[in-house]
């Protein structure tokens, strides 16, 4: 009986303040839908730079007959050289850190070059113009600074380039956008914990006579306040349930249903099973703010 008048009282707040009830919901709504973007977007971050980490390389260019650096004042690099570096790999001192290493001759450079880029544009170079290269995996990609200084400078080794410093840009700018979500997800949070405090407050001094009659008649403070402390959760609860869709819904029909087909060079994507996870993480937020919130502001105002 009494659980039941709690709920009846709280259902009649959300009646009676059915315009903040929705305000509440819908900047619920929008703030943890940045929160479950920036979460995904993190996660996304992660998984990329885990799947290209494991796969760059680094690349060891050798001098063609077009090349005009200071190591290549020779011409193209001897078979001498390229043995050189070859051996230098398969040494002990680099061994170690070496995982693979694969030797790309010209013939096979130019036939992947005609393929890049097709017949006629490839046209313009000759075999002899293109560069044989070495391409090093390491154990560890950290470790890839070493292979650069070991190389660079050496007769013949035209350059010598670390395939992961081309996606550090990518990463950064990701990132950058990951906290920029999380900045206007913290403003939106920010502004519904106001909004749901200024409701309840609101509805605490609508119904100023009830919650003195119950004062009267011996009702504890925690009695009063729990049906002002449900209403926010009420609302919460929507905002993220609603947010909770909205992830889900980008999920399989904005990553799954349109970005995987158009963005082929991104092998590895957020899944659905992450969103899910979101999930609860979300509602939870929501929840928690939405009671903290509720029941400061009903706490506050019966002291006044």
């Amino acid at each position: 009986m009494r659980a039941g008048l709690i709920l009846m009282e709280a259902l009649g707040g959300l009646r009676r303040n059915i315009s903040m009830v929705i305000s509440v919901v819908l900047v619920t709504f929008v703030s943890l839908t940045f929160v479950g973007a920036a979460i995904l977007m993190q996660g996304q971050i992660s998984t990329m730079r885990a799947y290209w980490t494991e796969r760059a390389q680094v690349s060891i260019s050798m001098c063609s007959t077009v090349s005009s650096g200071e190591t290549c004042l020779d011409g193209a690099a001897t078979d001498d050289q390229v043995e050189q570096v070859r051996a230098e790999l398969e040494g002990d001192a680099l061994g170690s850190l070496i995982s693979n290493v694969r030797f790309e001759d010209r013939s096979e450079a130019y036939a992947n070059i005609t393929e890049l880029l097709g017949e006629e544009q490839a046209g313009i170079l000759t075999e002899e113009q293109v560069s044989e290269s070495f391409y090093v995996t390491l154990k560890d990609p950290e470790q890839s600074q070493v292979i650069v200084e070991a190389f660079a400078g050496i007769n013949g080794v035209e350059d010598v380039s670390d395939q992961l410093q081309y996606l550090d840009p990518l990463f950064s700018a990701l990132t950058v956008a990951t906290y920029i979500a999380v900045g206007i997800a913290v403003l939106m949070l920010i502004a519904a914990i106001l909004l749901i405090a200024t409701t309840i407050r609101l509805s605490a001094y609508a119904r100023r006579k009830e919650i003195g009659i119950m004062r009267l008649v011996g009702a504890s403070n925690r009695f009063i306040q729990t049906p002002f402390v449900l209403e926010g959760v009420f609302a919460a609860f929507l905002g993220s349930a609603l947010a909770s869709a909205a992830i889900i819904a980008g999920m399989h029909f904005g990553v799954d249903g349109y970005l995987r087909g158009r963005v082929p060079f991104i092998t590895t994507w957020v899944s659905m099973q992450d969103a899910v996870i979101v999930v609860p993480i979300l509602m939870g937020i929501g929840i928690v703010l939405a009671a903290l919130s509720a029941g400061f502001a009903i706490r506050r105002w019966l002291r006044t």
